[in-house]
């Protein structure tokens, strides 16, 4: 996963521009080509959502907007790849016209998988985590 920091543009709503919208839309087409896209989105400033925070036994809400644009979340892109190396070199062909603000960074994470835990997970867990993944699938295309 490529996750995309905010910054006080994003946090203000504003979307990018037109070059911007082209350069992305570019840039996932050629992931999609080559296999490796899965999804990405950006994500409403932290104004429309909130923060769920386990308390004293109960559950608290805090709407936002949250103070610090550096630790917030403006996207994200999922790709499917078989190394750390290649997620590198595409992550290296981000557009430049929608690259970070300065002193900000792309963040590169890897997404667990069921077998990452086989040595806690039943069988029966793994059985119905891939049939949840699939039904979530189902839903996402509108069927």
């Amino acid at each position: 996963m490529i996750i995309v920091p905010a910054s006080g543009e994003t946090e203000r709503g504003l979307s990018g521009s037109e070059q911007q919208f082209a350069d992305m839309q570019a840039y996932n087409e050629e992931m999609l080509k080559a296999g490796v896209f899965v999804d990405g989105q950006g994500l409403h400033p932290t104004a429309k959502g909130a923060r769920v925070t386990y308390e004293d036994g109960d559950w608290v809400v805090t709407d936002g907007p949250f103070a610090e644009a550096k630790e917030l979340i403006a996207g994200f892109t999922i790709i499917d790849v078989s190394s750390r190396e290649e997620a590198l070199e595409w992550l290296k062909k981000w557009p430049t016209s929608c690259a970070p603000d300065p002193g900000q960074a792309l963040e590169l994470r890897q997404v667990y998988a069921p077998e990452d835990f086989a040595d806690v997970l039943t069988p029966e867990m793994i059985e119905r985590e891939e049939q949840m993944r699939a039904e979530a699938a189902r839903n996402a295309a509108g069927g």
